[in-house]
Order: structure tokens, then sequence, then C-alpha cells
């Protein structure tokens, strides 16, 4: 008998079941990359709605009598005035550009309240789906404002809204179908990886936007707007949102505890444990690794899953109810700081490259990249680091920790020439979204699964919703804050990034000092 090519030797090495999961891995990942794909376009526009016009009047009188037949049509039927694209061509451009973030950020955190709690109740497939095409809709709509020479400030505002709104569908659907697939062992490194979403979509949204930008400006909504469109029918085509929907078979393992093998979970009956067994190390896929809030243990994945009560249960959580879940509180708090400071990154970095570095909206747009370079490789550090030492809050402090004087050192020494912004940019991307990859995905999709809820699946979503919606009132807050505080210096708002890093490391401290508490504990 011939042997089997080396490729198919690979591919039959894997299991049915670990098909299945690298399949909804990398659906998700793709899923809510074009979320924050059609996020990104609107931060690099902003330098193209408004231009420093210094250069282009002296253009039109050096140059007057050649272009004098040409430029008057122009502004008839395009109303564009040499400083951008009105309304956004006056003195209070910042102001009006920070209405705009604050318009999608405010609704995006209003609507993600609500979002948790409606998906619970709703079919995830047919929930994300209807998100994503409206998503499409209405980022395709501000890009309409271009062809169509709309210039009222309204129309974007309400834009701006409406697609805050959809997108709430995106982020409570992913993570509860990826928590519904995986175990919790090397969540963090997993979910690490797989939040590098994040920073694939914002790269791919500026490099999009950035193409048309000069010449095009409405194609830079309309293309991001198709493209999380046509995801959204790959999503109703292909999402299985659990693996009990495909009959994921599970071979049971020789561990003598319930077992929880990736998402697949059985039960097999086994004599009680004595105390010296029971103190053997767990298998890594079976730990929780958030600290228990009544004692220091480490809470087992197993224990929510162990009983035909938890498995079966399926009312919805209440808003309440998640709220008491411990640790929720502090982390969402710590959320909203965090958020605070890189959605001020994600909006005005590549208009404040523009202003510093004096770049043109494209080359700004493609240099903003390299943050969310850094932030893949701070997300995957995060879920590593906070895997082998078994400390979710203490691994985000330390990151926090390290964020605040890189804020202020990004501050002076991009000043100084590209080179130096290059490697701060990494540098920063790495540190500011660490934390906020970790508590997001990881620590999200713990508290979703405490023990407290005991099997009760469904509270996934509405935990999710309220640490993600709590910090996304930061991130409303943030680039609002940045265009109101920016006329005065952009040092100004460094310092507010500093201080808003700071709060969020001080909502974290309890839940480190316990952490710690509990470590020195068990090495006695």
């Amino acid at each position: 008998m011939a042997q089997l090519p080396p490729g198919f030797r690979f591919i039959t090495s894997f299991s049915r079941d670990q098909w299945y999961r690298a399949f909804i891995f990398s659906l998700t990942f793709l899923l809510y990359t074009s979320f924050h794909l059609s996020r990104k376009p609107i931060s690099i526009v902003k330098g193209e709605l408004h231009k420093h016009c210094a250069a282009s009047h002296e253009v039109e009188l050096n140059s007057y009598k050649e272009y004098a037949a040409q430029i008057q049509p122009v502004k008839k039927t395009s109303n564009v005035s040499q400083c951008g694209w009105e309304p956004f061509d006056k003195n209070n451009y910042k102001q009006l550009l920070g209405a705009l973030d604050y318009s999608f950020l405010c609704a995006y955190a209003i609507g993600m309240y609500l979002s948790g709690i409606i998906g619970e109740r709703l079919p995830i497939r047919y929930y994300l789906t209807v998100g994503m095409l409206a998503s499409g809709l209405f980022t395709a709509m501000f890009g309409f404002g271009y062809f169509y020479n709309i210039h009222n400030l309204w129309f974007y505002i309400i834009a701006q809204i409406a697609n805050g709104l959809v997108q709430t569908t995106g982020w409570p659907s992913v993570v509860t179908c990826i928590g519904n697939w995986f175990g919790k062992g090397r969540r963090g490194l997993i979910m690490g990886i797989w939040n590098s979403h994040t920073s694939v979509g914002n790269i791919l949204g500026s490099l999009i936007a950035a193409y048309w930008v000069s010449t095009c400006w409405g194609l830079s909504f309309v293309m991001p707007g198709v493209i999380i469109a046509v995801m959204g029918i790959v999503c109703f085509l292909f999402l299985i949102e659990h693996p009990k929907d495909v009959r994921c078979s599970c071979t049971p393992s020789s561990s003598s505890q319930n077992t929880l093998n990736g998402a697949c979970r059985f039960r097999v009956q086994m004599p009680t444990l004595n105390a010296k067994e029971t103190s053997k190390p767990q298998d890594p896929e079976m730990q929780h690794l958030l600290i228990d809030s009544e004692n220091c243990s480490v809470s087992l994945n197993s224990s929510p899953v162990a009983t035909e009560e938890g498995r079966h249960r399926t009312s919805a959580i209440s808003f309440l109810g998640a709220l008491r879940i411990p640790g929720v509180i502090e982390f969402s708090l710590c959320l909203l700081f965090a958020k605070l400071v890189s959605y001020t990154f994600l909006f005005w970095l590549p208009l404040y490259i523009t202003n510093v570095e004096h770049l043109d909206a494209k080359r700004a747009g493609d240099l903003s990249t390299l943050f969310d370079v850094g932030g893949i490789f701070g997300g995957i550090l995060a879920g590593l680091i906070s895997d082998r030492l078994e400390k979710r809050a203490s691994t985000c402090g330390m990151m926090l920790l390290l964020a605040a004087p890189t804020l202020y050192m990004f501050s002076a020494v991009s000043k100084m020439g590209l080179e130096a912004t290059v490697v701060m940019l990494l540098i920063s991307g790495a540190l500011v979204n660490g934390p906020y990859a970790l508590i997001t995905t990881a620590v999200s999709a713990d508290l979703g699964t405490h023990k407290s809820l005991k099997g009760n699946a469904r509270a996934l979503s509405t935990v999710t919703a309220i640490i993600d919606g709590t910090g996304s009132v930061g991130a409303a807050l943030g680039p609002l804050l940045a265009g109101l505080i920016s006329p005065s210096g952009w040092n100004n708002v460094f310092y507010m990034l500093i201080v808003a890093d700071a709060c969020a490391l001080l909502f974290l401290l309890r839940l480190i000092q316990k952490e710690l508490r509990c470590s020195a504990h068990r090495t006695l």
C-alpha cells in the first residue's frame, strides 16, 4: 500500500472537533475584523474633511488667472472650500469632528447594554447577520454624503448614531460563540491571538480608506460598508453557534473528574476523590484563572458544567444578576478608562500625526497602522502572561503601569522625527491595547461562565455586553475630550490619557491584591 501524501496525513491528524473549532475560530475572527474595518475610515478621512489651507491659498494666489475659470464652477456644484468639506472647513472643525466620534460611540455604549440582553434571547446567527447588513448600510451612508454633495452636519451625525447602534450586535455575539467552542485553561493565549482581529481590522480599514481618501473619500466608507455586508451573508451561511448544533463528539480522557474537552462537555461518574488526589494539578484546559471572591482557590472550569441542572438551565440572567458576579464591576470600570485611551488613539491618531509630522492624510493613515501592529503583539503577550501566571488582573495592572510613562514619552519623542514616532507607536500600541484585549475577551468569557452561574451558558452574552458597554462609555468620552482639549495643545491630550490610564489601574488594585495574597497562600 502506498504511503499517504504528507498534506493528507496532516489533514487527517486532526479530529473532526478540532477542525470545527479551527473553522469557528477563523470565521469569527474574519467577522469581527470586518466590524473594525468599517469603523476606521472616519479617523482617516478627518484629514481630508478639514485641510490646512495656507498652502492652498498660496497656490491659488500664484496661479489664480490660470485656474479662475475652473474654480468657480467647482464651488457651485460641490460646495468644497479650500479648507476641506463643508461644514468641517471652519475653525471649529475639531469640535465638529469630535461630535461625529461622540455620536457613534455614545450610541454604541447605550446600545451595548441592550444588545447583550437581546442577543441572549435570539439566535446568534440571525442576530449577527442582521447587524452586519445594517452596519454595511450605515457605513456606506456616510460616504453617500460625498457623492450626493451633502453638507448638513446632522446627516453625518445621524449616520454615525445609526451605525453605532447596529454595530453593538457584533461583540456579544462573537464572544459568546467563541466562548461556547473553547475551554478556559489556555483561553488567554487563544483569545489573545483571536482578539488581534481588532488590530487587523483597524489596519485593513486604514489602508482601504487611505487608498481613496485623497481622490474620492466617499469610497473610503462605501467599500468597507460593502465588505461588512458581504461578511454578514457569510455569517448567515456558515456560522455555527454551539458545538451541539453539529453533534460535536468527545473522546473521554483518563481524567477521573468531570471533564471539559474544549467545548464538548460530558460527565463521567467516578468515586469521590480523596484529599490527596484532589490536590493534584489540574489539566490546563479545565482551569478557571479568575480568583474566587470568597477564597483563595482557583475555580475549575468543570464546576459550572458538572451538573445536569446547569446544562438544562436556559433562563437568561438579569442585568443586576450579572453585576453581582465577582469581578464584573471592577473589570468594567477598568475597561472604561482603558478603552478611553485606546479609542482616543483610534479616532485621533492620524490627525495627530498629520499635525505633528506634517504628512498628508494618506501617509498619516498608513503610519497610524503601526499602533495596531503593536496592539496585536500586546494582546497575544497579555494572554500568554495571564495564562502562565494565572493572574488576569495582575497582568492588566502590570501593562497599565508601564503604559503611563510610555504615553508621556510618546508625546515628547514623537516630535523628534519619524523614526522615533514609529518606535513609540509600536510600544504604545502593545501596552495600551494589551489590557483592553485581555479584559474584553478572556476575562469577559471567564466571568460569563463563572461557577456562581451554575452552568447558565446564556449569561455570557449579558456579562460581555456589560463589560464592553461600560468600556464603550469611556470610548465615547475619550475622542470627545480629545476634540475639546486638543485646541489647547496636544500635550494636554496626552496628560488626559495618562490620568485615564492611572484610573484604570486604580480600579484593579483590589483584585490584584487578592491575586497576590492568594498566590502567597498557595506557596505556603
